[in-house]
């Protein structure tokens, strides 16, 4: 998905050399921070905490760099929601620069599911599994459906918006709660993942997402029959996903509008406060429990939340007040990003063993062996940004 010079695509494979003058530079360092809270899993903030067991900001590091177990939210999980946030903010400036260009509605349809087939095949191959709860194939499952809401107006978009949430909820809520006989421990769930009373209906491996994939990912040819995911993540999630991508492309179209940009930051943030406190109090009404694993409507709109108000930040900041030099760091992350995203699954582990094959092990012990895994990771990160680095100032950007 190509864009215009006032914006990008967020999940960029074809290699590119836009123009980077005049971009919307909001969304490429969002897109940059998403991506460096992916990467800076490397730095290993839990062995450190492990390491200084008595260190409060250690330990809150570690929280904010792992997955909560199953209802609630830390920063890491806030990843998967921005990214498909921003697939959702970039389409409008896409469309309308294919638009601009003279390409017929055909093509552009004929790209969408060309992308919509890779994203969903390159999750796959990262993963080396046919499963589809990852980043990647959940954008493709819905990225066709974004698509054609692109050229729909506001009101059918938030239409489809709540359609995808109210109608997920429901087919959650309608799903019989497992008998009283019913294993919880032969599909991985501990007492964290069990949910009483009417939430149960979004206890981990026991739901509806859960029952469809003991049937459709057994189609697949695999080494073992598919019981369960040991996260609870599941291949239905793409739907509320979705929704995740139509809000973001509502703040998409708002950010192309024609009003002053004050009006567009207070719509952002006035649209932040309303969906965080919506996806809140349903979680603590007892409606709908806020999961990010399973993506619950509640997690869509209290995620959803969060990102129109990072979005809010970031545009009031680099495109109102004009403040861009400090995000220039994310920004060259945010421009390379599905490069970013491929290298954390296939060459960390190659910079890592090649770091200390010419700095030798000991070159990261030079903090204290409790900072080792942090330094460690620093220099892989440092590595993978001059990469990254460099493709910028060659101007070189990888698309799908």
């Amino acid at each position: 998905m190509n864009t215009t010079t006032t914006a990008s695509s967020p999940a960029p494979a074809a290699i590119s050399k836009p123009a980077i003058a005049d971009r919307l530079g909001s969304l490429d360092a969002y897109r940059g921070l998403v991506m460096f809270l992916m990467l800076a899993e490397v730095l290993n903030f839990c062995q450190v905490s492990q390491a200084i067991p008595d260190s409060w900001f250690w330990r809150l590091l570690c929280h904010h760099q792992s997955h909560v177990g199953w209802i609630g939210c830390s920063l890491h999980d806030l990843i998967q929601p921005s990214f498909s946030f921003l697939v959702g903010v970039a389409l409008p400036f896409s469309i309308a620069n294919r638009t601009g260009r003279g390409q017929a509605r055909g093509v552009m349809l004929r790209h969408a599911i060309y992308r919509s087939l890779a994203l969903i095949l390159l999750g796959v191959f990262l993963r080396s599994s046919w499963t589809f709860e990852d980043t990647l194939s959940q954008i493709g499952l819905g990225y066709v459906f974004l698509f054609l809401l692109g050229f729909r107006p506001d009101r059918d978009q938030w239409l489809a918006f709540g359609i995808l949430l109210v109608g997920y909820w429901a087919a959650f809520a309608l799903y019989p709660l497992p008998g009283p006989d019913f294993d919880y421990a032969k599909v991985g769930v501990t007492n964290e993942g069990l949910l009483q009373g009417f939430a149960g209906h979004w206890s981990k491996n026991s739901n509806l997402a859960w029952r469809f994939d003991t049937w459709f990912l057994n189609l697949f040819l695999r080494p073992q029959p598919f019981d369960y995911n040991g996260g609870g993540y599941a291949t239905l999630s793409f739907i509320p996903t979705l929704a995740t991508m139509v809000l973001g492309l509502l703040a998409g179209g708002v950010l192309r509008r024609d009003w002053p940009a004050r009006n567009k930051l207070r719509w952002l943030v006035a649209g932040g406060v309303i969906c965080l406190t919506a996806g809140a109090l349903a979680g603590w009404l007892g409606l709908c429990p806020v999961v990010k694993r399973i993506w619950t409507p509640s997690w869509t709109l209290f995620s959803g939340g969060w990102c129109l108000l990072l979005l809010g930040g970031f545009y009031g900041i680099i495109d109102v007040l004009k403040y861009r030099a400090w995000a220039f760091p994310l920004v060259v992350i945010g421009m390379n990003s599905i490069v970013a995203y491929c290298s954390d699954h296939l060459f960390m582990g190659f910079i890592q063993r090649s770091l200390t094959a010419h700095l030798g092990a000991g070159f990261f012990n030079l903090l204290g062996s409790a900072y080792t895994p942090l330094v460690r990771g620093g220099c892989e990160l440092l590595v993978l940004w001059l990469l990254l680095y460099w493709l910028y100032r060659q101007k070189i950007f990888l698309r799908i």
